[in-house]
């Protein structure tokens, strides 16, 4: 006892992944009080608890079901009582669930409490854009940082070999969240770009939906290798443009960049309802009630955010992957015009 204490709002299928490797970490280094807590969003399965299933049979069978957390990973339903004297808040919820959130827990958390956002995606703000993590922190008056990478939350589970990348600005406090989540097969590079670590969590998606405009057209190989080069191209660009320090190439070299943009263009939600728009001439709306069970996409949404900036910007021409995402998506131009915004891309220019 007496070490850092760790608690893990949320509990879905991403949630659950990682408390598999924090439970884990948590018990055997002394940095780390051995508990960590796991704020799970009360619902019966089969006539139990969800708590009770996780605290007794120690397996959350509804989001991630066949395997087996760390008997230290303890799911807490009453959200204050999850926070209560907590130093590191991991938040992993859909992202319309924040702000609900932040307005329970805010004032019962101490003051030199860190959080880490491992959420893709963004909110509105009066730019039209804002980070998940500005939203936290602003909420909440408490230092962030963020964690992004190619991590399919099942394979994390499996424990198959991947990386992934915290943005954080404090040396001391990223070496202490390497810590808690580097293990032999999920391994973590630490820098300090935040901001532009969460952004490519997030435009990733806007590209990811026009690799799935090319599959659906059965464009090719060759076409969407040039749609995910030209989409981090306008990534890079972008992130120069929102983020407010430096902005190094490296950072895209990282598994929050291209490794991230490859993995979401190959699979992921955001590829396949573009693909299924592109091949059946459904809407997104009509295809997300159809294929994702309630869930939303983010890469649409995102892009209508994008577009909002890069309009009032007057700069919609620079970004033509970004702009096309959002016209076919938004203002029925044709799905099959997709190519021609490549065509006479600036990149070629």
């Amino acid at each position: 006892m007496g070490g850092k204490k760790i608690c893990i709002i949320g509990s879905g299928n991403w949630g659950s992944a990682i408390a598999k490797i924090v439970g884990a970490n948590a018990g055997k280094l002394d940095m780390f009080d051995t508990t960590v807590n796991m704020w799970v969003f009360e619902e019966e399965v089969n006539g139990r608890k969800l708590t009770e299933i996780i605290n007794t049979d120690h397996e959350n069978v509804k989001y991630l079901p066949g395997h087996k957390l760390p008997p230290n990973v303890l799911a807490v339903p009453d959200l204050l009582e999850s926070v209560k004297g907590t130093d590191i808040l991991i938040f992993v919820i859909p992202h319309q669930f924040i702000n609900r959130v932040c307005e329970t827990i805010k004032g019962h958390l101490k003051p030199d409490a860190v959080g880490m956002s491992l959420i893709k995606g963004v909110d509105e703000g009066p730019e039209g854009l804002k980070l998940i993590s500005d939203v936290i922190r602003e909420k909440l008056g408490i230092t962030m940082t963020v964690l992004m990478g190619a991590n399919l939350a099942n394979e994390v589970a499996e424990d198959k070999f991947c990386e992934t990348t915290i943005g954080c600005k404090c040396k001391e406090t990223g070496a202490v969240l390497k810590s808690l989540m580097q293990t032999k097969n999920f391994r973590v590079t630490v820098v300090e770009e935040a901001d532009v670590v969460e952004i490519c969590g997030a435009l990733k998606n806007i590209v990811a939906v026009g690799a799935g405009f090319c599959d659906g057209l059965g464009n090719g190989d060759n076409t969407k290798a040039a749609v995910i080069r030209l989409g981090l191209m306008e990534m890079i660009a972008f992130a120069k443009l929102f983020c407010k320090g430096s902005v190094s190439p490296s950072t895209f070299l990282e598994s929050c960049g291209v490794a991230d943009l490859i993995t979401t263009c190959y699979g992921g939600r955001n590829r396949k309802i573009g693909a299924a728009f592109a091949k059946t001439g459904k809407t997104i709306e009509e295809l997300e009630k159809e294929m994702l069970n309630g869930q939303k996409l983010q890469g649409p949404a995102t892009a209508m955010e994008v577009h909002h900036i890069l309009k009032a910007k007057n700069l919609t021409d620079k970004f033509p992957l970004f702009t096309a995402v959002h016209q076919i998506c938004f203002e029925k131009h044709p799905v099959t015009e997709f190519v021609s915004c490549l065509q006479n891309h600036p990149e070629h220019m």
